[in-house]
């Protein structure tokens, strides 16, 4: 696969993913918990977008060993989707519910430490990077399999 094969794989996968990720947390907005319409819809979109952008860039992930291929494009996707997520979960203007924990964790009588705070921020965040990641993956690779090499690229 070529370099600009990848970019193109990649900014569909992320714009895709964010689209979708944000039509999805419109439908899920009416469950009770916020975190889990969060992490659901994100899965859900990612899972999506990458089904689709390894179903439409399969022929050039074939040409190249497929995990290789796949796993360059998960690479680089999750890192740019984490990127735009964390800009857009930490404008505290875009994000209520962020200012109100914000607000609450450094309330005096909450206890939390900043330590404490970047820790647990910092392991929510490794985790939402490793479910991208396995999602990613899984959704690149099983859409690169569903559509068959033609005839004309197999002689």
């Amino acid at each position: 696969m070529k370099f600009s094969d990848v970019i193109i794989a990649v900014a569909s996968l992320v714009l895709l993913g964010l689209i979708l990720d944000a039509f999805l947390e419109v439908g899920f907005i009416s469950m009770n918990n916020d975190r889990v319409a969060d992490l659901l819809s994100f899965i859900i979109a990612f899972l999506i977008s990458s089904l689709v952008v390894g179903y439409v860039f399969a022929l050039k992930i074939q040409e190249d060993c497929r995990i290789k291929a796949t796993g360059v494009i998960d690479v680089l996707s999750t890192f740019t989707a984490l990127v735009f997520d964390s800009i857009w979960i930490c404008n505290l203007y875009g994000s209520e519910w962020f200012t109100e924990e914000f607000n609450n964790v450094f309330n005096p009588s909450s206890g939390w430490t900043a330590y404490a705070y970047a820790a647990h921020a910092a392991l929510l965040v490794s985790i939402v990077v490793i479910i991208a990641f396995v999602v990613t993956f899984i959704g690149l690779y099983i859409g690169s399999m569903l559509r068959k090499p033609s005839t004309k690229t197999k002689e």
